[in-house]
């Protein structure tokens, strides 16, 4: 009896949402932790600490969303305006553009014969697609999602910064500082965990490179909000 081999699956069509959703939670871990720590350092009262974690959140899910949103609509505006181009190229110039697209096949290292056979038949049947795919890089699987971008950084964002929000909450003022950072920096080593094996990386080597940058993040900030808390108070 021979025995089957559970090959590994292409995760082409993760890219998208996965992308958005890890630089969401990321930026929401890292961003109401940094805020939270940086005006705890300085000494605000936990009440008024709160308030400015709570506006922190809500303004930085929304500007996230909006960003993702217009970065992402931007490169789909500029791949749909590539397509349009090669539409009228083809309409201008069939014969050229099958040639074109045989040179690129034949680059790859089919022969010059089966290159201009692949290219008349991808052509017969969708030229501009084989042209978008092939000549432009372009391809529906990774092509740009831009209501998905933002639904998926925002929502992450607003998941990722109230996980630090409720861990604030839940301590006086003097503890806030270690709870929120132990709390920030395991979120984040699972961040990076999951988005290492969803992507097909190492778990591990994820959890180590998200926590490592945003223990500095946190440090950095913590320094800045002390250093301006003494000034003030004097």
């Amino acid at each position: 009896m021979s025995s089957m081999t559970t090959l590994p699956k292409h995760r082409y069509n993760r890219i998208a949402g996965l992308r958005a959703a890890v630089l969401g939670a990321n930026d929401g871990i890292l961003s109401i932790s940094s805020l939270i720590l940086g005006v705890a350092s300085s000494h605000t009262q936990g009440q008024t600490l709160m308030v400015v974690g709570v506006a922190g959140l809500l303004s930085g899910t929304l500007a996230m969303a909006a960003g993702e949103y217009v970065s992402v609509k931007s490169q789909a505006d500029a791949e749909a305006a590539e397509i349009e181009v090669e539409r009228v190229h083809l309409d201008a110039d069939y014969v050229g553009e099958r040639a074109e697209l045989a040179a690129i096949y034949a680059s790859r290292g089919l022969t010059t014969k089966l290159a201009e056979e692949v290219a008349a038949q991808l052509m017969a049947h969708d030229a501009l697609g084989a042209h978008a795919r092939d000549e432009l890089g372009l391809s529906e699987t990774l092509r740009a999602r831009p209501l998905l971008a933002a639904l998926s950084s925002g929502v992450s964002f607003g998941l990722g910064g109230a996980v630090q929000l409720l861990a604030a909450a839940n301590a006086d003022v003097p503890r806030m500082l270690i709870v929120t950072a132990t709390v920030s920096l395991a979120a984040l080593a699972i961040l990076g965990a999951v988005a290492g094996r969803a992507g097909g990386a190492s778990p591990g080597k994820g959890a180590a490179r998200v926590a490592l940058w945003g223990a500095l993040s946190m440090a950095m900030t913590s320094a800045v909000g002390s250093l301006l808390g003494s000034h003030i108070g004097n």
